[in-house]
């Protein structure tokens, strides 16, 4: 297979992928990719499933919808759009340098999730063959790996990158139900949507704040991020039982609180790469929220109740939690493995006071079909 000139013009996961490793060449310990191995609570995961039960999808009930879609994700608009042009000029040596460890950070956890969906999508299209179901997959490792490789190349600019190859052999993986793969995929593509089109939007009112030329980039990126969502809220109507019963209404809200716990520790603590951008972080961290919320109304029974008075204390109390435990972790020894239990336990009282916050019930529609509004 004869790698293409860049991994944005790729007509598949694989050649994105070898388009990358042409570049980098052997490279098993460089920094980001040391970054992007770990596994804690905050970092992206890898995740396998049960792809027998996936390829057992049956897309009948939501054929009209499926078929548009998916005639949509192989008109590839964005082909040969996630490449750098003449309009990028990157100012790493200019950069701050607490700034420039926050923005690589970002980066590399970017990288690592877009990556991480890229893997999931291409091993659902290698072990199936229920053509509707390899079909989507194939067009979503596509995407996710252009991602990916997009934003290694803003690494290299500043003398890292992550190895994909390496990170496919020995990140460590997570096993997943399949309907938990829906609940968790279709919220990160959609809050992925959600905060991609915020810093977009903000950033078209403040060109000024524009520290790095990555963000020019990123109406295509979430316009791909809120196809890959709408394709998840289609599998979900395939079987009423996975929004209706209360166990899986149960795991919806216990899989929005959790993904939006987790994106409020982890932006709080890149304060000065918002502060770059001009951003409140917990504004941001809000607005989000409420845009992710109106999204999933599509295909889920409830939102969370975000204006609620235990919201935002609990969500900073597990932010400062993760501090401790992380400062702990680093301490060692009887001292710091205690700490790192009682951060833990304080995480874990804060997160079911969230949890246990009455959600707001809604309708949902017979289509999920949306465009992107924002």
């Amino acid at each position: 297979m004869n790698a293409p000139v860049h991994s944005a013009f790729a007509n598949t996961a694989e050649e994105a992928i070898a388009a990358q490793d042409a570049l980098d060449g052997p490279m098993t310990s460089e920094m980001a990719t040391e970054v992007a191995m770990q596994n804690t609570l905050l970092t992206p995961r890898f995740y396998t499933t049960d792809f027998e039960e996936m390829d057992a999808i049956d897309v009948t009930p939501v054929r009209a919808e499926w078929d548009v879609l998916i005639d949509q994700m192989k008109s590839d608009p964005n082909k040969g759009h996630f490449k750098k042009t003449d309009e990028w000029e990157a100012d790493w040596d200019g950069m701050e340098p607490a700034l420039k460890a926050e923005f690589i950070d970002f980066l590399i956890s970017s990288c690592t999730a877009e990556f991480s969906g890229c893997v999931l999508y291409k091993e659902m299209k290698r072990r199936g063959s229920n053509e509707d179901i390899t079909t989507l997959f194939q067009l979503m490792a596509r995407d996710e790996a252009r991602h990916a490789g997009f934003i290694n190349d803003a690494l290299r600019e500043a003398g890292i990158r992550v190895n994909l190859g390496f990170l496919t052999q020995q990140k460590k993986y997570t096993y997943f139900r399949p309907k938990f793969i829906y609940y968790a995929t279709y919220l990160s593509e959609k809050i992925g949507y959600a905060r991609y089109i915020t810093i977009y939007r903000h950033l078209e009112k403040h060109p000024e704040l524009m520290f790095h030329p990555i963000f020019k980039w990123f109406r295509e990126w979430c316009n791909d991020e809120f196809s890959h969502g709408e394709a998840f809220a289609l599998l979900l109507k395939t079987d009423p039982k996975l929004t209706t019963t209360p166990m899986n209404k149960f795991w919806i809200k216990f899989f929005l609180t959790a993904v939006y716990s987790t994106m409020w520790v982890r932006d709080h603590q890149r304060p000065l790469f918002h502060e770059a951008l001009g951003v409140d972080v917990t504004w941001y961290g809000q607005e989000v929220f409420r845009k992710t919320s109106e999204i999933t109304k599509q295909v889920f029974p409830m939102t969370l109740n975000i204006d609620h008075p235990r919201w935002r204390p609990n969500l900073d109390r597990m932010e400062a939690a993760s501090r401790q435990v992380a400062a702990a972790k680093a301490r060692g020894g009887v001292l710091g493995f205690a700490s790192r239990i009682a951060g833990m336990t304080k995480a874990a009282v804060a997160f079911v006071s969230v949890f246990t916050i009455p959600a707001i019930k809604n309708e949902v529609p017979d289509s999920p079909r949306l465009e992107p509004a924002y």
